[in-house]
């Protein structure tokens, strides 16, 4: 997850090797942060405004992945209250990628018809809902519908920050995306460490551990109340929708693309989609896997923890490398190498190496912001960025969600993790492969 997904770091990188433009600090929106035009470079906003802006950019994206990375580390003790099989909590970590695909595209029109900080402030509310009703459900279904709940406030927040980025802060796109990213890795690493032993302190019942991330959520909800009501929110209304910069190499060319008439386009969705299943697996199994290889659940939840931090350095370090060559794909197999090492790992010794696996299955996760970088290197123009971007997201997320629901299955048919970890590795090869191609030298304007 990834997530993810990073599962949304954006890289903000030069990528002169292309003529494309800055990859999208928006690449997870139909709205990609292009650089600022002259008239644009002037925060949008008093500074008092500006600064509750960023403290609830900040507040927004350390709920974006607790749902989902905090009930890794208690997925035994839910399963068991829930009387949950293996399938049906498989199904709990493929719903990121169904609700990211399917409310993520809501996201673009209800921000022009209500504003970015209006959506996003009704995305927290959902979160804060959505936490608190799961720890209330009697069975199944009802859990399934919280988390559906939290998850579809989660998609639209995780789009629509990009455009906040780019209506309220123009000149420092970059910086702020940063400190956003770096917001969204902490939560994410944080909710797998943190979740298991507050659920100690607080009496150990995985309802109350599971609940009180609900609280954080609340506390989103404060400053985007507050931004909701200005009307400067009503400004970025075109800023959802692709631009069209005239006289940019390649923009005529994409204006008229048939993006599904390109193998680069399909490899670029196909290696997105693979990568992110890989992510939803890790979030959502490792850590029952190391519980069942011996691993205390605490311990379990620090190394997934350990895993998803790993994004904090990488994401920055990946896409400035990426762009500086001319084919990716070294990186794609470096990365595939250390996910299939990890694969191993846990095989053979899942307990005895347990933190090298974590730390090797962190770098592999760090798939998300090279696949970020290579759909704002495939295309020359703004408008074709946007086209493969919305493309390759979409069936990405779409790809991505039978691999968690395969693995709940198989580890209940088979009893262990033998099977599941076969079926990992070979999703593994299989992004290595549409990667290699997807990271070829080679636009998506040129029709190939």
């Amino acid at each position: 997850m990834a997530d993810d997904d990073s599962r949304n770091s954006t890289p903000s990188t030069d990528l002169s090797t292309r003529t494309a433009p800055e990859p999208p600090a928006a690449a997870l929106t139909a709205a990609p942060a292009a650089p600022p035009g002259p008239g644009a470079a002037s925060p949008a906003g008093p500074r008092w405004l500006l600064g509750l802006v960023a403290a609830g950019m900040v507040i927004a994206a350390l709920n974006l992945r607790p749902a989902i990375s905090g009930l890794g580390p208690l997925l035994e003790e839910v399963r068991r209250g829930l009387h949950m099989n293996g399938t049906v909590a498989g199904l709990l970590t493929s719903v990121p990628s169904l609700c990211f695909a399917v409310f993520g595209g809501l996201a673009p029109r209800l921000a022009r018809r209500r504003g970015p900080a209006t959506v996003v402030l009704g995305g927290m509310v959902a979160i804060a809902l959505g936490l608190a009703l799961r720890p209330l459900a009697g069975g199944t279904t009802a859990f399934l519908a919280a988390t559906a709940l939290a998850l579809a406030g989660i998609a639209v927040s995780n789009v629509l920050m990009p455009v906040v980025v780019k209506h309220w802060f123009p000149d420092r796109v970059g910086s702020m995306t940063g400190l956003y990213s770096m917001a969204l890795a902490l939560g994410t690493a944080g909710a797998a460490a943190v979740t298991v032993p507050m659920t100690d302190a607080l009496g150990g019942s995985w309802r109350v551990g599971l609940g009180a991330w609900a609280l954080l959520a609340a506390v989103a909800v404060v400053p985007w109340a507050v931004i909701s009501r200005g009307r400067s929110d009503r400004a970025p209304g075109a800023q959802s929708a692709p631009e069209t910069v005239p006289g940019q190499p390649g923009e005529q060319a994409a204006t008229g693309l048939r993006i599904t008439k390109s193998p680069t386009a399909w490899a670029l969705g196909v290696f997105f989609g693979l990568q992110a299943s890989a992510a939803y697996i890790t979030m959502g199994w490792l850590p029952q896997i190391f519980r069942d290889a011996g691993v205390s659940a605490s311990a379990a939840g620090v190394m997934l923890a350990v895993t998803m931090g790993m994004g904090v350095p990488l994401s920055f370090v990946l896409p400035k490398l990426a762009a500086r060559m001319r084919h990716q794909g070294p990186l794609v197999f470096a990365l595939g190498v250390c996910g299939l090492v990890g694969y191993a790992g846990l095989w053979f010794a899942p307990a005895a190496g347990a933190w090298v696996w974590a730390l090797v299955l962190g770098v592999s996760n760090c798939a998300f912001p090279l696949a970020l970088t290579m759909i704002g290197m495939r295309s020359r123009s703004h408008t074709g960025v946007v086209k493969l971007s919305a493309f390759a997201q979409s069936t990405g997320y779409l790809i991505s969600i039978p691999g968690p629901l395969l693995v709940g299955s198989l580890h209940d048919v088979s009893g262990g993790w033998h099977l599941p970890l076969l079926l990992m590795a070979a999703l593994m090869l299989a992004q290595m492969a549409t990667g290699l191609l997807a990271g070829r030298d080679r636009v998506i304007e040129e029709g190939r």
